[in-house]
């Protein structure tokens, strides 16, 4: 297929060069920094840097609008689009509905709607495995619907249909997952980096704990630690020790313990 991109930051980076390599088109890309489109069109075979957003003559078959949440309503507002093409965004939080009502009104041609949502933290230069990457796809046309699974299906073993409500909570879940798992293991690391102490100690202790919460139906079965077990005094040296670091941390641990507490002591 012929495809073009609005946006060039770490989605449109992987997806870009996975399509690709499929043996896909990327005919353009846009960027309002018009130095990241040429930093992501160098890496790919035949690519052209779209100057603006006026696509009205474009041969592209599917624009992936791979821009922030924040960002699409204005970039809808402004886009020409050529007839009949295949638009699709690649949010987890923004709703077809709601994508659909943003081209009714701002564009003055049809076009077929879709949901391509890759689930996966990106980011640029680090390379990955396609094939294990999830996508979730929706239209509410079937043949569009169809289209897009084909064409994530060229990239991806693990391809699913899933309706907005779905891959809402979906996204709410991976925020969990991966956003907040990441800055947790941020504190980690910068409590141990104040204390001189390497990193690197605690990645058995990381992996085993992500090898068991994938090793059983609920990871809650795996919880361990003085908030499970109702070590009060343990806890509060810990609050301690934090409420003179930093206070913040100090909330957060109190927060996930009552939490913990809270889940197991209901069971």
């Amino acid at each position: 297929m012929k495809i073009s991109f609005v946006g060039t930051g770490n989605v449109a980076w992987h997806l870009a060069q996975a399509l690709e390599e499929a043996g896909h088109w990327i005919c353009e890309v846009y960027s309002r920094d018009t130095q990241h489109a040429r930093q992501l069109a160098t890496e790919l075979y035949d690519t052209n840097i779209q100057p603006d957003l006026n696509f009205a003559d474009s041969e592209a078959e599917v624009i992936i609008i791979a821009v922030s949440d924040d960002a699409l309503d204005e970039i809808i507002e402004r886009i020409v689009f050529p007839e009949n093409v295949i638009v699709v965004h690649t949010s987890g939080a923004k709703s077809l509905a709601e994508f659909q009502k943003l081209i009714e009104i701002y564009s003055d041609v049809f076009v077929h709607t879709g949901i391509f949502y890759p689930l996966q933290s990106f980011t640029k230069g680090v390379e990955m495995d396609y094939k294990e990457l999830p996508i979730c796809v929706e239209s509410k046309n079937e043949l569009i619907e169809n289209k897009l699974i084909s064409l994530a299906e060229s990239i991806s073993d693990h391809v699913t249909r899933m309706d907005s409500d779905e891959r809402f909570t979906l996204h709410v879940a991976a925020v969990f997952a991966n956003n907040f798992t990441n800055y947790l293991l941020t504190v980690a690391h910068d409590l141990l980096s104040r204390e001189q102490l390497d990193f690197d100690l605690l990645q058995p202790l990381i992996r085993n704990t992500i090898d068991k919460a994938f090793s059983s139906n609920d990871p809650a079965s795996g919880q361990t630690g003085p908030a499970k077990r109702g070590d009060i005094e343990t806890t509060s040296r810990h609050m301690e020790y934090l409420q003179e670091i930093n206070p913040e941390w100090m909330d957060l641990y109190r927060t996930m313990t009552e939490q913990i507490r809270a889940r197991h002591t209901s069971k």
